[in-house]
């Protein structure tokens, strides 16, 4: 299989072993590692984003990994601008962009291209999550139904960045936001990509889950939630979503025990690979499945 002139790009449940697959893949067709994941961009989020460690990179270079500030905002517009500049440049240097993360939405924008939606000012914004806050996320989404019913099936209805932003764009230019995507393109051709999916048993993957949450704490997230809480991040920004820092400040505030928080961290863990593998049944089946024991046998092919 020549993967020469192709992107690669390898998506899975957290935990599933995306990483260290990519690792042995890149030696077999000569590449190199660019990250797509959301959580694994901030530089101080090292152990709760499971963030691959440069002493297993095996000289594999890795790209768009720990460089930004958990204080600063950080979209997926700005990923996808970094991310089509890191593979031209990649591609330059005669090797095979490999991008891995568990993040859709990077994928999707990545292949289908971004959405350009008309700047809404911040005071509609403002005024829109004022509302949001005041009623509660239950409520407000109800609301977001009302006025766009095309998000029903679409947007999470826990999920309350992707709510607000979908009301806020279908009041201020009177077009639901689904239909904004409809006309979206992408930089790149869609035989440019090859797109892998590593598709982990549940039950296996619960196992692997519940191991590294335990890992995690041992190893040090306790100390980098401490670090993150004294920056005073805002609570509107996403990087607060990340798994195990409510949890281990309710640790810190005496409100848990630490085999409760690892637990917590364990079934938040889960529910979100259940949604990204959820996720992925509704925005994935073009792409190649692999199961665990197959990914031996796809390597042997190079």
């Amino acid at each position: 299989m020549d993967f020469k002139s192709k992107i690669i790009l390898i998506s899975g449940p957290t935990a599933a072993g995306k990483s260290k697959f990519a690792i042995k893949l890149a030696k077999k067709i000569n590449g190199e590692i660019i990250n797509a994941d959301s959580m694994q961009v901030y530089k101080e989020l090292k152990i709760l984003s499971a963030r691959p460690d440069p002493k297993k990179y095996q000289k594999i270079r890795h790209h768009l990994y720990g460089f930004h500030n958990v204080t600063k905002n950080f979209s997926t517009g700005d990923w996808l601008k970094l991310v089509s500049e890191k593979i031209e440049e990649v591609k330059k240097r005669k090797k095979t962009p490999i991008l891995v993360g568990g993040t859709g939405l990077y994928f999707k924008v990545l292949t289908d291209g971004l959405v350009k939606i008309p700047n809404i000012p911040i005071k509609i914004r403002n005024q829109i999550r004022a509302q949001q806050l005041k009623i509660g996320q239950n409520n407000f989404f109800k609301k977001l139904l009302k006025a766009d019913p095309a998000s029903k099936n679409k947007i999470n209805p826990t999920d309350t960045q992707r709510s607000i932003r979908a009301y806020e764009v279908k009041i201020y230019t009177q077009k639901s936001i689904h239909e904004w995507y409809k006309n979206t393109k992408s930089n790149f051709r869609q035989s440019d990509f090859f797109k892998i999916y590593i598709d982990f048993p549940r039950k296996e993957l619960i196992d692997k889950i519940n191991v590294r949450s335990k890992e995690m704490v041992v190893n040090g997230a306790i100390k980098e939630v401490k670090k993150f809480l004294k920056l005073k991040v805002r609570k509107d920004k996403s990087v607060n979503k990340a798994i195990g820092i409510n949890e281990i400040r309710q640790y810190l505030n005496n409100k848990m025990e630490l085999e409760e928080i690892i637990e917590n961290i364990s079934i938040k863990t889960r529910q979100y690979a259940k949604r990204q593998s959820t996720w992925a049944r509704g925005n994935m089946n073009s792409w190649f499945k692999l199961k665990p024991n197959q990914l031996n046998n796809f390597l042997k092919k190079f």
